[in-house]
Order: structure tokens, then sequence, then C-alpha cells
């Protein structure tokens, strides 16, 4: 099992926690994804040590329908964010074609080991689904996505 720590040097999550979201992030996630169909979109989260999410989506400028790149500014300035607050990180993007999974590129890509990289898939459109993973060293553990009182 994966574990990481964030910059600030506290423990963060395990393939074991549960990343948590409420029922308004997950479905602005969800509205993210469907606002650009059929391409992909982006952005982070940010997680205060209270449970509280930040969601900054971000530009694809790829505008690709099988990959992302984050706008460099906003990217920036979402990470600036996130690192000046201390919150956890999480990067998604959407599969608006294929299962939530990363895959061989998102492996390739993911710089960032104290991250959490969640997927939001349209693959079935009447029921998008998001899951979440650590992904350390080429490693990927999944880990669970629950929206409380559901």
């Amino acid at each position: 099992m994966t574990a990481v720590e964030r910059p600030d040097g506290d423990a963060t999550a395990t393939a074991a926690d549960p990343l948590v979201l409420d029922r308004g992030t997950w479905d602005a996630l969800v509205d993210h994804a469907r606002s650009d169909t059929p391409y992909e979109v982006c952005g982070l989260l940010g997680i205060d040590d209270d449970g509280t999410v930040h969601h900054v989506p971000i530009t694809n400028d790829e505008r690709s329908m099988t990959s992302y790149s984050m706008n460099p500014k906003e990217l920036l300035r979402g990470m600036r964010d996130i690192e000046d607050h201390e919150r956890e990180l999480v990067i998604y993007h959407s599969h608006t074609h294929t299962q939530a999974y990363p895959s061989e590129t998102d492996i390739r890509l993911a710089q960032y080991p104290e991250a959490t990289y969640a997927i939001v898939t349209l693959q079935d459109r009447d029921a998008p689904d998001i899951r979440a993973f650590l992904i350390v060293d080429g490693d990927v553990d999944e880990r669970p996505v629950e929206v409380p009182g559901e």
C-alpha cells in the first residue's frame, strides 16, 4: 500500500483512506466533465484538514478526447493556493469514453507522488463515476471515493 507525505511533511492518505467528496463537489466534477464532452477536462481539488473541498477547474490546453494538458498559468495559480494553505492535493481529469482508471500515459505523467489522482468517467452517460488513485513510481493503488450519506 502506498503512503505519501504532503510537502509540509504531514502524513497524507494511503490507499486505504477514502477520498471524501461532498455531493456538491461530486456534481461539480461531473458537470465539468460534461461541459466539454467529448473532450477531456481537468483541474485540481484542495482539501482542508476539516474536509472542506476547494475546486479549481483548469483549462485543458490540448482540448483532446484522449489527453489533457493543464493551462500552465491556471495550474501555477491553483498549486500555489493549495500549497499556501497546506491543503491535500487532488489532480483530476475526465475520461469521456473509457473507464475511470489511469491510462499508461496518466501513469507515466504522474509527477506528484503526494497527490491523489481522480478520474471522472462519462463512459456510461447515465451513471458517471469518479475513482481515485495514488500513483507513485509507476505503481497504482486505488483509494475509495465516498460521498457522505450515500
